[in-house]
């Protein structure tokens, strides 16, 4: 399958596969944030697109559009082209410059890029139907409090993920007791004994649980003996392709 992506300006912003590393998880100890597997695959389920220059924008809290100033670090020709205050209310309208094409009953959730988290501003979650759309959609977010913002060239203003979004409609949720399911429930207890287990070897100073340091069973698609085998379909690291023209 293709994800067409047709230039509205010469130079539009990049478009790279999602990025795995974030700053708040690179600070933790040992980063220990990356042995959560579903950060990091969220983090690489899709494409982000990049600031093509830094900028700083500030709000007075008013409802006009006037109300938010935008400041590049050097002069744009054409500021609103790519940044602008447009719905007004704290809204900041960003442009993706590009119309993008999924196939027939695929469309893009475009979103701030996971677990990437600014202060004082807020991405807003759009899902375009761009399998039909004939024009580019924005990437808007929204001031949490008056202040300043600043976003960085090369960093990520826009995430976009494909999704067979009408299939969706068809799922039914149901609530049942983890009882009616014994095969779960087993391997439900299964882990829960072996992860008290470990917690409490590792509160407890045992070498063997500190040197494991955690346990990696769902990162590595594997599952304790007494619970049975993990699906083969299992993945833990996520490969996009880069664009390249067509």
């Amino acid at each position: 399958m293709e994800l067409e992506c047709y230039p509205m300006i010469p130079q539009p912003p990049d478009l790279v596969p999602g990025r795995q590393s974030r700053d708040w998880m690179d600070a933790f100890a040992s980063r220990h944030p990356y042995r959560c597997l579903p950060l990091n695959m969220a983090n690489t389920t899709g494409w982000e697109i990049l600031c093509p220059y830094g900028f700083t924008a500030e709000w007075t809290g008013g409802p006009r559009q006037e109300d938010i100033t935008i400041t590049p670090d050097r002069p744009v020709p054409d500021l609103k082209t790519f940044v602008v205050s447009h719905f007004s209310r704290g809204v900041l309208t960003m442009h993706p410059q590009y119309l993008f094409r999924t196939p027939p009953g695929w469309g893009l959730m475009a979103s701030g890029s996971p677990n990437h988290v600014k202060d004082g501003i807020q991405p807003l979650v759009g899902l375009i139907e761009t399998d039909w759309l004939p024009f580019p959609f924005t990437m808007n977010w929204i001031f949490t409090r008056p202040g300043r913002i600043r976003f960085d060239k090369g960093e990520p203003f826009c995430f976009i993920t494909p999704l067979e979004h009408r299939k969706v409609e068809g799922f039914q949720p149901v609530i049942r007791s983890l009882e009616s399911n014994p095969v779960m429930h087993g391997q439900f207890e299964a882990w829960n004994r072996q992860r008290t287990d470990f917690n409490k070897r590792l509160a407890g100073g045992d070498p063997d649980a500190a040197k494991e340091a955690w346990q990696r069973f769902y990162f590595k698609g594997e599952l304790p003996e007494d619970m049975g085998n993990a699906p083969e379909t299992h993945v833990n690291k996520r490969r996009l392709k880069s664009p390249r023209v067509g």
